[in-house]
């Protein structure tokens, strides 16, 4: 039975050229990126424009391949307002070997930087600089040998994403093989006198005590079996011990003395115990934080907003669809990451909420014609009264 034809992309299809048009100066510095190796001087697809294609990929439900990307390059509406003529198949797949996915990292942070002050910040300012970091797995294909993941017979690329915490954006990533290291890209990610939590994949002793002398502040889960040389115990609030908390003391050395020198200054180890699913049973968790000032319930509670991060990798892959990949070298798939990180920022700073499932639905909608935008305005001011700070 033949496979059916999929329909063609129409002019009328294409959206979210408005949220573009956000970008364009920073997008402006990318045109020279890749000039160079044109010794002819032929080149027609730029870096600016190439960027711009990828992310009207993530504004457009119809568009679901690259094959699909480059049928819309040959649309008159594509061409008028982002300036890139037909284009072909082979001019895009040779582009994600040229351009250099850093710069749009760049321009993600960047982004985030300029537009982060329109979500709202509905918690206290000891969150202020909070910002959860993990790493998620986007399936590859069994051919993308380069993505390496457990042993040979499974492909996956990884996204290593920071989030702050208060406004749900990502404020900075690296993408990498299935089975990149962890803890050596949150190091590229730190920033001196940031605020970090992470979870025990990321626990490095030495590592620790780098990022403390940075100086940035830090919360990080331990293994169960953690070794310190405590110093003093401290006295538990009747909040804290509400939230399970039933140690807090200070460590002159985290883990054993043979492979790990004292401290320069003490860091606090806290403890904190809940009741397990199964009547009986207790959960517990161990906390280290460099933090010596902050309440104790406060650090289980910035701990807790570690899930964010999670929150945000189901949007990046269940919503915006990055489970599917429409690039397949490493550059390229880096680069379609960093369009995805790029879009959500865009919906957020447009709608001043955190992206979510129903709003950028709601997006879509009025993109595609079916909502108003008294609609989508009545959308977003229901989820802003619903959020709105105490």
């Amino acid at each position: 039975m033949a496979r059916p034809k999929k329909a063609r992309v129409r002019s009328e299809d294409l959206r979210g050229f408005r949220q573009l048009r956000l970008l364009v100066k920073l997008l402006e510095r990318l045109r020279a990126e890749g000039v160079a190796r044109d010794r002819a001087g032929n080149r027609r697809l730029f870096y600016d424009q190439y960027a711009t294609l990828l992310l009207m990929y993530f504004f457009t439900p119809v568009l679901t391949s690259l094959r699909g990307l480059q049928q819309a390059t040959g649309l008159e509406k594509v061409a008028k307002t982002l300036g890139v003529g037909p284009t072909s198949l082979g001019a895009l797949s040779e582009a994600a070997g040229v351009f250099d996915p850093r710069l749009l990292r760049g321009v993600l942070v960047e982004l985030t930087r300029r537009l982060g002050h329109r979500l709202p910040r509905a918690e206290s300012k000891a969150f202020a600089k909070l910002t959860a970091v993990d790493g998620t797995l986007l399936p590859a294909l069994p051919r993308m040998a380069w993505a390496v993941w457990q042993d040979s017979t499974h492909r996956a690329a990884k996204a290593h994403v920071a989030v702050e915490v208060l406004t749900g954006l990502p404020v900075d990533a690296t993408i990498t093989a299935g089975n990149g290291s962890e803890r050596a890209e949150w190091r590229k990610m730190v920033r001196p006198n940031g605020f970090y939590v992470v979870d025990r994949g990321y626990v490095d002793y030495s590592l620790l005590r780098e990022l403390d002398a940075l100086p940035c502040r830090f919360i990080v889960r331990l293994q169960d079996n953690a070794v310190s040389e405590p110093r003093e115990s401290r006295p538990i609030s009747k909040r804290a011990r509400a939230l399970g908390v039933v140690g807090d003391v200070l460590v002159g050395r985290l883990g054993t003395e043979k492979h790990n020198p004292l401290l320069k200054r003490p860091w606090r180890v806290l403890t904190i115990e809940r009741p397990g699913r199964e009547a009986g049973t207790v959960k517990r968790w161990i906390l280290v934080t460099n933090d010596l000032e902050m309440d104790a319930e406060l650090v289980v509670l910035a701990y807790r907003h570690r899930w964010v991060v999670e929150l945000f990798f189901r949007w990046l892959k269940a919503i915006l669809g990055m489970r599917h990949l429409i690039l397949e070298s490493p550059n390229g798939v880096a680069l379609q990451v960093y369009a995805a990180l790029i879009a959500s920022v865009l919906i957020a700073a447009a709608t001043g909420l955190k992206p979510t499932k129903r709003t950028y639905e709601m997006v879509q909608f009025h993109l595609a014609g079916w909502a108003t935008l008294d609609e989508l305005a009545a959308h977003v001011n229901a989820r802003r009264a619903k959020e709105r700070p105490p």
